[in-house]
């Protein structure tokens, strides 16, 4: 997205990296790089505030409580560009354990969703599900697209990317390709357990088939890997929307992957092993069987028997693009630098952050 910004405006950008920061980002004339992080580098988050404070555009991918107490003038925009496509599970207001929180994090979370001037939604359906999370109307709805999913409708990007993959892990490039993404669980935070049997996996599969391992990057404990010849761990990989690109079957449970991934109109493999309580701590915003477009595993054994046999639905996975894609089109980029800076593009140079990447536009 900031790239974009320079290329396409005479803005300057100031990039806040916060702890855990994945992505490359370039200090440039009209780029400033700050690590906003009060605990490691305290001049730099004042530096950081300082650029909030002055800013006329911010550009946001997450939730930040720091923008709770940020005050911006009437004439700033700030977007909410989110780091999903769609969702299955509730968050904002809508998390079950906002209940248990206090009535001070209640006006914090708040004040935070007030800020948003934009979201950026490549459907009504995400929309709709904004609307709930964070207490705001159709008017803050932006239906540009997400600039996350133009990378779908890059042919020239998305072979150079693939290009560099296969560099980095040749592997890839000898067999099919399985992708397994499990969403991020509260309780194994500091320990994952694997909750599939990759020694049945590898006997099973690793004749025709590598899988490629991407745990949650809160997980503090790595997976120790057994079967290296089979398994690849890829959770440091700065970008999951590039290893889906050479992804043949993703295994996933409740996380928004799906909705990205099904632009590539690949078979899905849903294996949500503890549905039930994730159900009662988190929520869903819909019946999870009827919304997940492909076929649900229990065991190990399941997926198993899946891609051996290969016989996927792909019309199911077309129609869940098809409403969850309405307006990702490859020029939601385009779209939102437009929409956000108009005419002023040509012929003003602003300060403005991406607080994942902030952008003077920070």
């Amino acid at each position: 997205m900031w790239e974009k910004v320079l290329e396409q405006t005479n803005h300057e950008t100031v990039i806040l990296k916060t702890p855990g920061t994945k992505g490359e980002f370039n200090q440039s004339e009209r780029t400033e790089l700050i690590s906003f992080d009060l605990k490691n580098n305290y001049f730099g988050f004042i530096k950081g505030i300082y650029h909030l404070a002055t800013c006329r555009v911010v550009f946001v991918d997450n939730y930040y409580g720091v923008l709770a107490g940020t005050k911006f003038n009437s004439n700033v925009h700030c977007v909410q560009l989110w780091h999903a496509n769609g969702a299955i599970k509730q968050f904002g207001m809508r998390d079950p354990s906002i209940t248990f929180r206090s009535e001070k994090a209640f006006r914090r979370f708040k004040a935070v969703y007030n800020r948003f001037t934009h979201i950026t939604v490549g459907s009504d359906e995400m929309a709709q599900i904004f609307k709930a999370a964070f207490y705001l109307g159709e008017d803050v709805m932006l239906k540009t697209g997400l600039p996350r999913t133009d990378l779908f409708f890059d042919e020239h990007l998305q072979q150079s990317i693939v290009n560099d993959l296969e560099r980095l892990y040749p592997q890839i490039k000898q067999k099919k390709t399985i992708l397994y993404a499990p969403t991020y669980r509260e309780q194994q935070l500091k320990e994952h357990s694997i909750k599939l049997s990759l020694q049945k996996l590898y006997e099973e599969l690793s004749g025709d088939y590598i899988l490629l391992l991407r745990l949650h990057p809160a997980i503090i404990k790595k997976y120790r890997n057994n079967y290296p010849d089979f398994v690849t761990d890829v959770s440091d990989y700065h970008d999951l929307n590039h290893l889906l690109l050479v992804t043949d079957y993703l295994i996933t449970d409740y996380s928004s992957i799906p909705f990205e991934y099904s632009l590539l109109n690949k078979p899905m493999i849903f294996y949500p092993y503890d549905i039930d309580e994730y159900r009662k701590e988190r929520g869903f915003w819909d019946d999870y069987e009827d919304l997940v477009p492909g076929p649900i595993a229990l065991d190990t054994n399941d997926i198993i028997h899946l891609i051996k046999q290969d016989d996927f639905n792909l019309n199911t996975v077309l129609e869940f693009s098809n409403v969850w894609n309405k307006y990702n089109d490859g020029k939601a980029t385009i779209n939102l630098i437009e929409t956000i800076y108009g005419e002023r593009t040509s012929n003003v140079i602003e300060k403005q952050t991406d607080a994942k990447s902030m952008n003077r536009e920070v």
